[in-house]
């Protein structure tokens, strides 16, 4: 019966020499653990539990898991939230700042064009926009599969390297005869969405693989909340750098007739705005790359016993790896008697996994969700000026007012919603549970969007009745599915699948995101004039009733994820289903054996 986890005895004690580092002492196990330690006791961290006496393997790795779920909150948590939200903040910063950046390009290669001179042609804004998108869905992949085959901590860092190479890359970027701005952003663009997209599955499924049970919901929420903190310090850095030119940019009236000293000051403004970005990736990198290898990786994909028993010893302690005798080591990883509850990770594993309807369910709903959600999100977040100019916060009476008023705007808008969402989600959301409350936001979000899509002209006339929906859309996004969608396929999927599994349900996502790109920004200036602004959006209303449908159906893929509140990740991924050690050997010896 060993292929449907059951362990004989016999094949258990097989090891014992390599696995025990004193099974035949008679001094008794310890008893302590963080259940019984009494929260805030300063001992609490370094409390042990003697395993040595544990002859199953796969006992002694539940054991040790257990230590990670019951652990105390301490700095180790922290240390971890910050070195993965750093990340987040750099992708956030990165993705939303060609958003203010968009506005500056079209004074400084634009002047001179014959329709909107000063401005960004449709076209080449959306293919800039949308190639970190089509980056990131690359990463997303790409890194998510290559985590669950060489272990996260070998691919984490690599991505922000990343990062910050196609960061500065952009900043450095100029027109030339060969190669217009825009392919030479297109291109840096996808590859720093390439280093984006690691960013996701990695990030989550460490926090997540090190978090306790009680707080791995807030844990992973506060690394992806750090997106909010991204987008305000991007409308920051354009405000100062904004107010910093303020001389050069009252030289001119209009952004067409922007040019000398006001073309050179806005030339240098996108350039500090995009490059500011590569600053915190950096601060970060250190981190990441010296970040130790997760537990239940080194459990249930290198198969690494006594390293993944040492390693959670060392994380308890607050040390940064273990460090077991290398003989025994090598023994117990060349043992032929051990067996596993948990399969070996394979392409055959992988599609019977998922094309069984219970797990299959799963990840169709993770990846459906992200979908739907992104196509309105991203929708939105990357034309917050449509947003602007339709409630009146934009232009002025010359440049500099322009993107003072462009930038303050934004700042208002992320203020107002966004950061407010993503930390309620963090406070609620191991109280009130996952699929409460991104359920919660997609119903919220599709009446928001029926009411502006239905009631957009008179919502227009009025003086904050179209802000005050959109800040209240930006808040149950985050209070909702953008924060739960993130969190969600990091915890649902076993660990040889986890990363793999999040990089598709994240890919899901971008993939949406691009459509809303390509498909849905253009179709807001459907019947808009020859030669007009970007605030002409004639279908802008349609666009948002298309939303609602969309948010609607997100209602229905959240029916297919489970509620993960509380539960070990273990038995999220399936092994409730496994008999735990006595009732397995009951289960040898027959209801009447002695």
């Amino acid at each position: 019966m060993t292929a449907a986890g059951v362990v004989p005895a016999s094949t258990a004690r097989h090891p014992e020499a390599s696995l025990h580092k004193d099974s035949c002492s008679s001094t008794p196990p310890s008893r302590v653990t963080p259940a019984m330690a009494a929260p805030g006791d300063p001992a609490v961290s370094n409390y042990t539990i003697d395993l040595s006496h544990v002859e199953d393997p796969n006992e002694r790795r539940r054991r040790a898991l257990e230590r990670i779920d019951n652990a105390p909150f301490g700095w180790r948590h922290a240390r971890a939230i910050v070195v993965a939200g750093v990340g987040f903040f750099t992708d956030s910063y990165d993705i939303f700042a060609i958003n203010l950046c968009s506005s500056m390009l079209g004074v400084v290669y634009w002047q001179e064009a014959a329709v909107r001179p000063g401005k960004v042609p449709y076209s080449s804004d959306t293919a800039i926009k949308v190639s970190t998108s089509a980056g990131t869905v690359i990463g997303q992949l790409f890194f998510g599969w290559l985590a669950d085959i060489v272990g996260r901590k070998r691919m984490y860092g690599i991505e922000l390297i990343i990062i910050i190479l196609a960061t500065l890359a952009q900043s450095l970027a100029s027109n030339s005869p060969a190669v217009s701005i825009t392919g030479l952003l297109v291109f840096w663009r996808t590859i720093m969405g390439v280093g984006i997209g690691g960013d996701y599955p990695l990030s989550s499924i460490i926090t997540s693989e090190f978090a306790t049970t009680k707080h791995r919901g807030a844990m992973m929420g506060a690394v992806f909340a750090m997106q909010g903190f991204g987008q305000f310090a991007a409308a920051i850095v354009a405000l100062i750098a904004t107010v910093g030119f303020k001389g050069s940019l009252e030289s001119a009236k209009t952004v067409a007739n922007c040019s000398g000293v006001c073309q050179l000051a806005v030339d240098k403004m996108w350039r500090i705005v995009i490059g500011f970005g590569a600053v915190p990736a950096c601060i970060a990198l250190y981190y990441r790359l010296t970040i130790p290898e997760t537990p239940r990786f080194t459990f249930d994909v290198a198969r690494d016993l006594l390293k993944g028993d040492e390693d959670v010893e060392a994380y308890i302690l607050g040390k940064h790896e273990g460090h077991p005798d290398e003989v025994k080591r090598v023994a117990v990883l060349k043992s032929t008697d051990i067996n596993f509850l948990t399969p070996k990770a394979s392409w055959s594993d992988f599609w019977s996994h998922y094309l069984t309807w219970k797990h299959g369910k799963m990840l169709l709903g993770t990846a459906g969700s992200w979908f739907f959600l992104d196509v309105a999100f991203y929708g939105l977040g990357l034309n917050n000026s449509i947003i602007l100019s339709a409630i009146g916060w934009n232009g002025g009476s010359n440049v500099y007012e322009y993107f003072y008023r462009n930038a303050v705007g934004n700042l208002i808008l992320i203020c107002a919603g966004a950061i407010p969402g993503y930390w309620v989600t963090v406070a609620t959301v191991d109280k009130l549970g996952r699929k409460p409350i991104q359920m919660m936001g997609f119903v919220i979000l599709t009446i928001v969007f029926i009411v502006i899509g239905f009631a957009y002209e008179p919502l227009k006339k009025s003086d904050n009745g179209l802000l005050a929906l959109y800040v209240i859309a930006q808040f149950f996004f985050n209070f909702g599915p953008n924060a739960t969608t993130f969190i969600v396929p990091g915890e649902c999927f076993p660990t040889r699948y986890r990363s793999t599994s999040h990089g598709i349900s994240a890919a899901s996502g971008k993939i949406g995101a691009i459509i809303a790109q390509c498909v849905f920004g253009p179709l807001a200036h459907r019947g808009a004039k020859e030669g007009t602004n970007s605030s002409d959006t004639p279908w802008l209303k349609h666009v948002m009733q298309i939303f609602a449908l969309f948010m609607l159906c997100g209602c229905l893929t959240t029916l297919l994820i489970p509620e993960t509140k509380r539960q070990t990740l273990e038995y999220l991924a399936g092994e409730r289903e496994m008999q735990p050690m006595e009732s397995r050997h009951e289960l040898e010896r027959g209801p009447n054996s002695e």
